[in-house]
């Protein structure tokens, strides 16, 4: 039996489960000569996370893993956590040998009576405990580095065998290790705990943590250094991929690209304020616009009269700033236009965000390359000065971090040309991308 400690105050010991409470050494102690050293995870309904397909040849397919809990047999059914395929297990492979009975924490290759579709990340399950996959649920999570962990930025969500894409979409709320009471926040520092939503890109098969240790935890991690940046311990499914569905139009973006007479795309400004990012967009739209093509642009200051008028300038709100921004730009390329933001977006997870949900083929991310000094010189709006003199907080460039793009497809100087200029660059690019 393993008890998780997150955290230490001098002689004392906080034990997270499915509560979180303070022990002193000898209390702890007591709290373990409690607990019934019979029962093992071999009482728990039986989990095979797939870790490998071994197919040296056609004619043998083994399924290769470490049990987590339950015990496994020759002739068992068994069920797929993912597909729902059934079957029996065939034969039963140890480091020694065939065996007729599995036990929790050997690694073993079982081969099935049939092949069922079965790859790395499925769990291998028995009814009645099968596991309903899901791809929203509630958990415990605490910071395990100096990046801060904030909702809506994506990473990676590692159970067991599976990795998928997800973020943190809800911090309800953090709990303060050394009153153990709860307080409101919006982002886990290191060493913070917090109970959180988090939702995946697509269902994926886990137990909460009260039961299943192994199946029911997890590992967060950054998707641009994959550092591990957090882990936590589920406490339950929120069901939320059971309760909705993609419905699928009759008319697709294909036709739509056909009626417009051209392909979509999402042309995606990013730079400094004052770079010059509104003013390109506008003069790009314009020539767009003349040569009969269906556009829109999204501006960063008009989005914020309106659909994100809710959100300040903090970190975690810059990064649903984008987040909803980049939604909505993806479903107007599926309406067929070519989409043209203009948008600080200062954070490199948040446009690789926007260019994973929107087709890569039709993501087109411009950086309009302006010095920080030139910028600050033209201080269309004040907001250099009012950030200088400390009026103004959070500000890209002076006290909030602008993160250069790695490769983008267009960079644009817009100290030696014109916006009309730079606007015709664009165009040269977009022609032959968008041509049907």
């Amino acid at each position: 039996y393993c008890v998780p400690i997150c955290a230490l105050k001098g002689d004392n010991i906080c034990v997270i489960s499915d509560k979180m409470e303070w022990y002193s050494g000898p209390s702890l102690l007591s709290l373990l000569e409690t607990i019934d050293a019979g029962k093992n995870n071999a009482d728990v309904p039986f989990r095979l996370p797939i870790q490998w397909v071994n197919r040296p040849s056609r004619i043998f397919r083994g399924y290769c893993g470490n049990i987590s809990s339950g015990t496994i047999r020759v002739g068992d059914a068994v069920i797929s956590s993912l597909t729902k395929k059934r079957s029996e297990v065939k034969e039963i492979l140890a480091p020694n040998g065939n065996i007729d009975k599995a036990v929790p924490g050997l690694s073993v290759t079982i081969t099935l009576a049939d092949e069922i579709d079965l790859s790395r990340g499925d769990i291998l399950t028995k009814d009645p405990h099968n596991i309903i996959p899901s791809n929203h649920f509630a958990s415990h999570v605490i910071c395990m580095a100096e990046q801060k962990l904030i909702k809506g930025r994506p990473i990676i969500v590692k159970f067991c065998a599976d990795e998928t894409s997800g973020q943190i979409t809800e911090i309800k709320h953090l709990i303060d290790i050394n009153t153990m009471t709860k307080s409101p926040g919006d982002e886990l520092s290191i060493n913070e705990i917090g109970y959180c939503k988090i939702v995946l890109d697509r269902p994926t098969g886990f137990d909460s943590y009260n039961e299943n240790k192994i199946t029911g935890s997890f590992i967060l991690i950054d998707k641009l250094s994959n550092e591990t940046v957090g882990a936590g311990l589920v406490s339950h499914s929120l069901d939320r991929s059971q309760n909705i569905s993609w419905h699928g139009m009759a008319i697709q973006k294909e036709q739509r690209a056909l009626k417009n007479e051209h392909k979509p795309c999402v042309v995606w400004m990013t730079g400094l304020s004052g770079s010059g990012k509104s003013t390109v967009a506008d003069a790009l739209e314009q020539k767009l616009f003349a040569l009969g093509y269906k556009t829109y642009t999204l501006d960063g200051d008009n989005v914020r009269h309106g659909l994100n008028n809710d959100l300040g300038f903090t970190e975690s709100d810059r990064v649903e700033n984008i987040r909803r921004v980049a939604e909505v730009a993806k479903l107007m390329a599926d309406a067929g236009l070519i989409v043209i933001t203009s948008f600080i977006s200062p954070f490199i997870s948040e446009r690789d965000y926007a260019r994973q949900i929107i087709a890569d083929d039709e993501f087109i991310e411009v950086f309009v390359d302006t010095p920080l000094n030139v910028c600050e010189a033209r201080d269309p709006k004040g907001l250099y000065k009012k950030a200088r003199s400390g009026q103004l907080k959070n500000f890209t460039g002076i006290d909030s971090e602008y993160q250069k793009p790695k490769n983008p497809e267009i960079v644009l100087n817009t100290v030696n040309k014109p916006p009309e200029a730079l606007a015709e660059q664009i165009i040269e690019y977009l022609i032959p991308k968008t041509k049907l």
